[in-house]
Order: structure tokens, then C-alpha cells, then sequence
């Protein structure tokens, strides 16, 4: 069984240090590495990551990549809206070498501010061309898919809906809940407007907000996966590996809940891309390639693999998480990372619906 590690929350940033298989905090300190001495973080055998992913999986990473480069990682987390807005304050003076984070679109947006460097053509390898930038400014490294999570005592499989779209049908009304300043959803708004136009998009969102009532603003993916679970709320969309953390963590005979998926090519059914990049400012941009190259590497995907992640390895050399099947099973719509755009498109919707 895979060890639960601690989740990452929004308003929660936290700073660690993880040098080899050791963990120890960080502000605007050093840390001590594996032999005991202190690191400067000038040193050209430290790297300074800003982390958006959640910590467990850029834990089991980065531990990974220490141990077999010897490179120590100062690792600061923190949501990627507030990691983005961070760099983007910082701009040249950033303290970081390397981003990462759970949606594509914050890097799309680093990228658009011309804050990133060119990842390695031998990198950009190790996976799909399409789920890395254009212009090879930031690489993929994982995957996950939007799924409906219903209480399965509440909901039948037949009872479903078929597209998000229904979700804004009155027969949900106070049955399900969202999370819109969650980011994960923000990705399924750029495609429902990719799909139909900002003002449907509007149309709809208001539609969710009426039907969640006093759910229409639950903090993250964890609560909607817990509240469903646990018959506070009967539906909820979020990406599947929030349900397969939650069944490892309070064991499958204690979830009554289940996922599916949308109709295929849906747009509330999306891949999302989880992505890292270099920023242009570092000044440690081997060290910072050597990382990327490790995580997209069919060594550090297997990390990822066999951590408890649960999101998918997007390298072909690597197959699924354990029990799960296999990424082509899935019949998600085809917007690439860079059609779905930077979020700040679905932000301005979720405002305009009063959502944010």
C-alpha cells in the first residue's frame, strides 16, 4: 500500500527542503544536505523548485532525483495562481530555477510573459509532442481525467448525466457541488467555452451556482471527493485521481462512491496536463534541465508511478498506476494544453457568474 503523505491546501503554501531522502523547511535559510553541511543557494548543486503540484508527488520526485544526482531541491509550495502571480512579481529576480504545476495553463501564462527557457530537445522527447508546449518552452510530466463522482447509495449509473452541460439541469438542484476556485476546474471551463461560446459558458455556470446553492463554493477537489463520499452532497466533477487517493486513504469498503465518465469527447471530459518549465532567470539552467530531463524520464515516471500520485505517466515507456486503466481507455475531448488556453479566460467567466 502506498504511504499517505500530507495534501497540499490552498492558502496553505508550505517551504520544504528535500535532499536525498531527508525533508527539513526552509524560508529564506539554507538547509543541510544528506552529509550535514549547509548549502548556499547559489550553489551550483542546488536548485530552488516552486511547486503547484500536490507535495506528494514532487516529494517522491525530487527525493528520486537527489539520490541518484546528488542535487539538493529547495521545494516552495503553494497554489499555482499564487506561484504564477509570484514569478510573474518577481520577474527577473526570482529566487526560482524551475516551476511546477498541476495545470498547463500556469505555465502557458509564464510562457506568454516570456519568463521561461527552452527545455531540451531529449526531454521534450520523452513524451508526447502534444502535451508539452509549441514552442518547447515547458514539458508534460503527468496526466489526469475530469470524472463524475457520485454517492453510489444516492445515484444510480443510469441516473447520470451525460455531459456537463447537465449538470444546469433543474433535476440536480441541491444534489450536487463545486469547486470553482479550485484551478483543476478550470480547465473544464476553457473547453464548455471553447465549446460554446463565453456567454453560454456564463449561462451555465450560473446554472451550477443556482443548483449547489450553499455547495456552490467547496474549497478544493478533497472536500467535493469527501462530501460525496460521505452523502452530504450526491455529484461532484473532479479529476479521478482525488477519488483513488481518498479509497487508498480510508479503504475502498468505507467509500460509498463511485466515478464515471462523461460521454466520449464531452467537454466536461479533459485531460489535464501537469507540467514543468525552467525559468529564464535561473542561473543554474544545467541543473535545472537535468530535473526535467529525470522527470519525464521512464526512471522518474516510474517514480511517479509507484508513489501514491495515482495521476498517470504520460512517458509511453511507462504503463498506468496499479489497478488503473490505462490512459487510452479514456476518450477525453481533443483540445490540446496550449487550445485551452491560460485560465485567465475561465477566471473571468467564473467571475462574471459570481463563482469567484
Amino acid at each position: 500500500m502506498r504511504p499517505t503523505t500530507t495534501r497540499r491546501r490552498r492558502g496553505h503554501g508550505v517551504a520544504v527542503v528535500i535532499p536525498a531522502l531527508a525533508l527539513c523547511s526552509f524560508a529564506l535559510t539554507s538547509c543541510v544536505n544528506g552529509t550535514g553541511a549547509a548549502d548556499a543557494s547559489s550553489s551550483s548543486n542546488t536548485l530552488v523548485l516552486y511547486n503547484a503540484q500536490h507535495e506528494q508527488t514532487t516529494s517522491a520526485l525530487v527525493a528520486a532525483f537527489t539520490k541518484q544526482t546528488g542535487i539538493t531541491v529547495k521545494v516552495k509550495n503553494d497554489d499555482e495562481d499564487d506561484i504564477t502571480a509570484q514569478i510573474e512579481a518577481e520577474g527577473s529576480r526570482s529566487t526560482a530555477d524551475v516551476v511546477y504545476t498541476e495545470n498547463s495553463n500556469w505555465l502557458q501564462q509564464l510562457d506568454d510573459k516570456g519568463l521561461l527557457a527552452k527545455v531540451n530537445a531529449s526531454t521534450l522527447a520523452h513524451v508526447p509532442t502534444v502535451d508539452s508546449a509549441a514552442n518547447g518552452r515547458w514539458v508534460g510530466v503527468s496526466a489526469r481525467v475530469s470524472v463524475l463522482i457520485y454517492n453510489s447509495a444516492k445515484v444510480s449509473p443510469a441516473e447520470l448525466p451525460t455531459s456537463v452541460l447537465d449538470l444546469a439541469d433543474p433535476q440536480w438542484k441541491g444534489r450536487i457541488e463545486i469547486a470553482p476556485s479550485e484551478t483543476d476546474f478550470w480547465p473544464l471551463v476553457s473547453s464548455v467555452a471553447r465549446t460554446k461560446g463565453d456567454a453560454a459558458t456564463v449561462a451555465w455556470l450560473e446554472a451550477l451556482k443556482a443548483n449547489a446553492g450553499a455547495n456552490d463554493n467547496i474549497p478544493d477537489n478533497e472536500t467535493v471527493t469527501s462530501d460525496v463520499a460521505k452523502g452530504v452532497s450526491e455529484l461532484g466533477v473532479i479529476n479521478h485521481y482525488y477519488f483513488y487517493r481518498y479509497e487508498e486513504e480510508v479503504g475502498k469498503q468505507n467509500v460509498h462512491a463511485a466515478v464515471a465518465t462523461f460521454a466520449p469527447r464531452d467537454p466536461g471530459y479533459v485531460e489535464d496536463i501537469s507540467g514543468a518549465a525552467i525559468l529564464k532567470s535561473s542561473s543554474h539552467q544545467a541543473a535545472a534541465q537535468k530535473f526535467l530531463a529525470f522527470i519525464t524520464s521512464t526512471q522518474g515516471q516510474e517514480v511517479l508511478n509507484h508513489s501514491d500520485s495515482w495521476e498517470y505517466p504520460i512517458n509511453p515507456a511507462v504503463g498506468p498506476p496499479p489497478g488503473l486503466p490505462p490512459l487510452s481507455h479514456y476518450q477525453p475531448t481533443d483540445f490540446t494544453p496550449a487550445e485551452l488556453g491560460t485560465g485567465l479566460e475561465a477566471k473571468t467567466l467564473l467571475q462574471q457568474a459570481g463563482l469567484l
